[in-house]
């Protein structure tokens, strides 16, 4: 029988967009899309928040996810609030 991973395993398969629909992973999609239909280039949006365009394309690839500062000035860029819930998980 398989042993389970690790708690810190789990977490690192998350924030690394291996569940299909998780968190960063959908961010990373919300960011794009919203930054496109605004009309943004990547090094526009990085402009606008005092980033770099690649910290914004890894974001939008869904690597490292960005520093909640960081999040809170690219909603703000991209006219959005920044909605961050603990929902319990279901046994």
């Amino acid at each position: 029988m398989k042993e389970p991973l690790p708690a810190y395993e789990r977490l690192r398969a998350r924030v690394s967009g291996a569940e299909n629909g998780w968190f960063f992973a959908q961010l990373a999609d919300h960011v794009a899309e919203r930054r496109r239909a605004m009309g943004l280039s990547q090094q526009q949006l990085a402009d606008l928040t005092g980033t770099t365009q690649p910290a914004i394309a890894r974001l939008e690839k869904g690597g490292r996810p960005p520093r909640i500062d960081t999040l809170l000035r690219i909603a703000e860029a991209l006219g959005c609030d920044l909605q961050v819930r603990l929902v319990p998980r279901s046994e």
